[in-house]
């Protein structure tokens, strides 16, 4: 990522590319605000060339989407760069994902359909969340009685204060299922404000539930991405391939990822 020269105009962006990476391992202990500034290590190291702001202290162009909490593994996180050059995007993959560490991965890169915001895609996300030392049982129970729940209103600290806020109405589904004797809760949640996260969930059935976790419960984002009138969530980048002519292009990496247990 070449410099912005002191007094130089910033050149306008030309191209700009939409990122899914994936957070695993250790790294999902990373702080959002880290995660940033190795992606921008990165980009220089790979030499991408980014486009500035203007004014006093310019800096490159990175729009963060939907970032995960800490302590929360993902396999769908997004960004949009923005380039003041005309790059081939898997070129940029490959060189951006060999830049950075081992458990943040690159999947894939994509440019940006004219005149669409990513963030207005982004509608809700799909977790996955291991309950070790809880029974199936007991999880569904759970389930059931949250579901039965016209509301279910959980307290949590902000960086505004202290709110307490409905985690019934941002759930659109959950489902309990088991793996290797760990219960799983499979949950699609809606993005609302203040946002609904995956402890914001379990603290809602612990509250209407006898539910009990022994173990720290190990959350995965598996997509985020457009709510569908089924409930599903849909694949935010899929409009963008398709304006590019390429619709079924990294069909692996775009896929909706099942059976991360333990990522």
């Amino acid at each position: 990522m070449s410099k912005q020269p002191p007094g130089a105009p910033p050149p306008p962006p030309v191209q700009r590319l939409r990122l899914r990476y994936a957070k695993r391992g250790r790294l999902r202990f990373t702080s959002h605000r880290d995660i940033a500034r190795v992606f921008e290590r990165a980009l220089r190291r790979a030499e991408v060339p980014m486009a500035f702001s203007a004014g006093f202290s310019p800096h490159p162009k990175i729009s963060w989407v939907g970032a995960a909490a800490t302590g929360v593994a993902s396999e769908a996180e997004y960004v949009e760069i923005a380039l003041a050059e005309h790059r081939d995007p898997d070129d940029i993959r490959r060189a951006l994902d060999a830049s950075l560490p081992e458990g943040i991965d690159l999947l894939e890169a994509v440019e940006a359909e004219p005149g669409t915001s990513l963030p207005d895609r982004v509608q809700a996300s799909r977790w996955e969340i291991v309950l070790a030392g809880v029974t199936h049982a007991d999880l569904q129970a759970a389930v059931t009685a949250f579901e039965a729940a016209e509301s279910v209103e959980v307290e949590r600290m902000t960086k505004n204060g202290r709110r307490v806020f409905d985690t019934r109405g941002a759930v659109v589904s959950m489902a309990a299922t088991q793996h290797d004797n760990c219960a799983i809760l499979e949950v699609v949640v809606q993005h609302v404000t203040p946002a609904v996260r995956p402890d914001d969930v379990l603290s809602g059935l612990r509250s209407v539930s006898d539910l009990v976790t022994p173990v720290p419960p190990a959350a995965t984002r598996l997509a985020q991405g457009p709510l569908t009138a089924e409930g599903e969530v849909a694949d935010p980048l899929a409009p963008d391939r398709v304006a590019a002519g390429n619709p079924g292009a990294d069909a692996g990496a775009t896929r909706q990822v099942d059976g991360a247990v333990g990522a």
